[in-house]
C-alpha cells in the first residue's frame, strides 16, 4: 500500500509548478475536454478566458485566442502539461476511465521514477497523465536520478483501480512538471539551471530535465522536433506561460539578480515576476 511517506512533498520543494496557461482558438472544444476527460472543474478566473483545477488550486487557465495561428511542432513551447496523481490507483482509474470514453492516447512509459500515459487535447497540446514510485527508487547506486522510457504494462496497472471508479481529478492532484520544446538544450541548461537555479537532475539523448528540492523534475526541455528553433512566432496558439511557485522568498531576489547580470528583462508587479526564456516563454514567479 502506497503510504503519505512514499509521495515526494512537493510543497516543499524550492520551486513547484503552479498554473500553466494555454493560448487555445476554440477556448470551450477546449475547456469542455479537460473537464470531461481531465476532471478538472471550473474556478473563478482572473480576467477573461476559463481557469481550472480543483478544489482551490488553479492548475490551468485557458486564454482564448479565435485567430491565432495552429501551433507548429517544430517550434519551440509545450512537448507536455504533466498531471501528478497521488497514487497508482489513481493513474489506474484514470486509465479505466479514459478507456470507458474512448480517448486516444499516444503512448504508455514505464519511466523507472513514475508510470506515465501520454494523449493530446483537441489542439494538439501534449499531456501526460502520471504517478509517481516513492522516491527512495528514483536514484542508482551513485545517487543519480535514473530514468527510463520502456513499455509500460497497461493491464497490470488497470489492477490497481480496484472497484473504485474515477470520480474526477483528486483534490490532491497537481501539475508535476512541464515539459518543453527548445531550440537548444545546453542553452536551455543556462537558463533554467543557470538562472532560474534549478538542478540538472538528468539528461536523455536532447533533453535536459530540471528539478527542485529532490524531485526528478518539475521542467524539461528537449530538441527532438525543434532542434534549432528560434524565438517562438507572435499570435501562435499554444503555451504561453508556466507559473513556478517559490517556497523562500529570497529565491526571486536571487533569480533576479542572475538574470540582470545576463542581460535578460524580467517584469515585476506586486505579486510575481516573470521572465522569458530563450524562446520567448514566459516564466512567471511568485510566492
Amino acid at each position: 500500500m502506497t503510504t503519505q511517506t512514499d509521495q515526494f512533498d512537493m510543497k516543499a520543494a524550492p520551486m513547484r509548478i503552479g498554473t500553466v496557461r494555454l493560448k487555445v482558438r476554440d477556448l470551450d472544444a477546449v475547456s469542455r475536454f479537460y473537464q470531461t476527460v481531465m476532471g478538472l472543474t471550473p474556478l473563478p478566473a482572473d480576467g477573461p478566458g476559463v481557469t481550472l483545477g480543483t478544489g482551490t488550486l488553479r492548475l490551468l487557465h485557458l486564454d482564448a485566442a479565435p485567430d491565432a495561428d495552429a501551433a507548429d511542432r517544430r517550434q519551440a513551447g509545450l512537448f507536455h502539461t504533466a498531471f501528478l496523481l497521488p497514487s497508482r490507483a489513481e493513474l489506474a482509474r484514470w486509465l479505466a476511465h479514459a478507456a470507458e470514453a474512448r480517448v486516444a492516447l499516444q503512448g504508455a512509459s514505464d519511466h523507472s521514477v513514475s508510470e506515465a500515459i501520454y494523449l493530446a487535447d483537441p489542439e494538439g497540446n501534449g499531456i501526460e497523465v502520471y504517478a509517481d514510485r516513492p522516491p527512495q527508487r528514483w536514484r542508482d547506486e551513485a545517487g543519480e536520478v535514473h530514468m527510463t522510457t520502456e513499455p509500460l504494462d497497461l493491464q497490470d496497472l488497470l489492477k490497481a483501480a480496484g472497484t473504485t471508479p474515477w470520480a474526477g481529478y483528486p483534490d490532491d492532484g497537481v501539475i508535476g512538471h512541464v515539459h518543453l520544446q527548445v531550440g537548444d538544450t545546453a542553452e536551455a541548461d543556462r537558463f533554467y539551471g543557470g538562472i532560474l537555479g534549478l538542478d540538472i537532475a538528468a539528461r536523455y539523448p536532447g533533453a535536459s530535465f530540471y528539478g527542485s528540492g529532490g524531485y526528478h523534475h518539475q521542467l524539461a526541455g528537449n530538441v527532438w522536433s525543434s532542434r534549432g528553433a528560434g524565438v517562438r512566432p507572435e499570435g501562435m496558439a499554444g503555451l504561453d506561460a508556466v507559473e513556478l511557485v517559490l517556497r523562500d522568498p529570497g529565491t526571486a531576489d536571487a533569480i533576479t539578480s542572475r538574470a540582470n547580470d545576463a542581460g535578460i528583462a524580467v517584469e515585476t508587479t506586486d505579486t510575481a515576476l516573470t521572465l522569458r526564456d530563450p524562446w520567448g516563454t514566459r516564466i512567471t514567479l511568485r510566492q
